[in-house]
């Protein structure tokens, strides 16, 4: 089977928003976020997009958290490991700016980058977001964009271009992209169905889609997030126009109207849904080829003190990204 029949599927196992008291399958400890991504990748997960709980369960981009994490999965399987820069909406991610509105904290975010990951997610865009009357900025301005590429370029981290509109897209990734921050294929994640709770974001519709995909850059490659109800015919259209998908309790809570999923019901539910559809799910060495990633087997560890060591040495270089926050 050719590549073109193989569909990259990425678990998002946790999310940097999502309770337990929401879900009670949702992992959010390194030893239960491993095991979960395990499960996960013997049901066909090629990548695992992973967000970082401190015990409390807070958020956090906390290096020596993520690389626990990374290096409990990497000791089970060969799933691509992907490392969030966006962090959460509480715990270590937030500063207060006035009564009802925080921002994420942009340095941060940077240390997602810090724990030896192949893959990395780069919001290159600012939004803002709102979650139970609490107003939430994720401020990534091109000067910003600027710092977060060169720490991505000197970490050796391929970035996942993470899109919520048609302006995330064209504005500052193109841009980035075009300016030799990537290289082929551009790895690109179009998150729809976030509109109610992200200003500015683009609910699923199958226009809305068509349009994202036909406006994509030359040499890229596309996953779809579908968010909530979003998930189903938003994943199963990817694999229809040639695209790749991400499932996960980051994403969605519930298999079916009234039934709370697991990430491995949701992984295998995609996986029934790509097969019915005449494709595959590839396998994280499929995946790694043609995203030009290095190969890996289980058996090793993620470059984690070198990955720190460069980035530290790179924070002499970056100082100033201090004075944007």
């Amino acid at each position: 089977m050719t590549f073109e029949k193989k569909v990259i599927v990425t678990i998002a196992p946790t999310g940097g928003v999502v309770k337990k008291s929401q879900n009670p399958h949702l992992p959010t400890q390194p030893a239960e976020i491993a095991e979960d991504v395990y499960r996960c990748h013997g049901a066909g997960a090629s990548i695992v997009a992973l967000h970082a709980r401190r015990p409390d369960d807070a958020a956090t981009c906390n290096p020596e958290i993520y690389q626990d994490i990374n290096s409990r999965i990497t000791a089970k399987c060969d799933i691509i490991i992907n490392n969030s820069t966006g962090g959460g909406v509480d715990g270590d991610m937030l500063r207060p700016i006035e009564p009802g509105l925080d921002e994420v904290i942009f340095a941060e975010r940077l240390k997602g980058l810090k724990a030896g990951a192949e893959m990395a997610t780069f919001d290159a865009h600012t939004v803002l977001a709102s979650f139970n009357g609490r107003e939430v900025l994720v401020s990534t301005s091109p000067a910003r964009c600027d710092i977060m590429a060169k720490c991505f370029q000197k970490a050796g981290i391929k970035p996942e271009w993470e899109c919520f509109s048609l302006a995330h897209l064209l504005q500052d990734p193109t841009r980035l992209i075009n300016e030799g921050i990537d290289r082929p294929p551009y790895w690109i994640n179009f998150v729809l169905g976030a509109d109610r709770a992200i200003q500015g974001g683009l609910p699923y519709t199958p226009r809305i889609l068509d349009m994202l995909i036909s406006n994509l850059p030359k040499k890229a490659m596309f996953c779809v997030s579908g968010v909530g109800r979003a998930q189903l015919p938003a994943t199963t259209h990817a694999v229809l126009a040639g695209g790749h998908v991400r499932v996960g309790l980051e994403d969605n809570l519930y298999l079916e109207q009234g039934v709370l999923a697991t990430n491995v019901g949701l992984v295998e539910k995609t996986v029934r849904v790509i097969r019915e559809l005449g494709c595959e799910p590839a396998t994280p060495a499929e995946a790694r080829a043609v995203l030009g990633l290095a190969r890996r087997n289980h058996s090793e560890q993620p470059p984690n003190a070198a990955a720190r060591e460069q980035y530290d040495s790179l924070a002499l270089d970056d100082a100033p990204y201090h004075a944007l926050d």
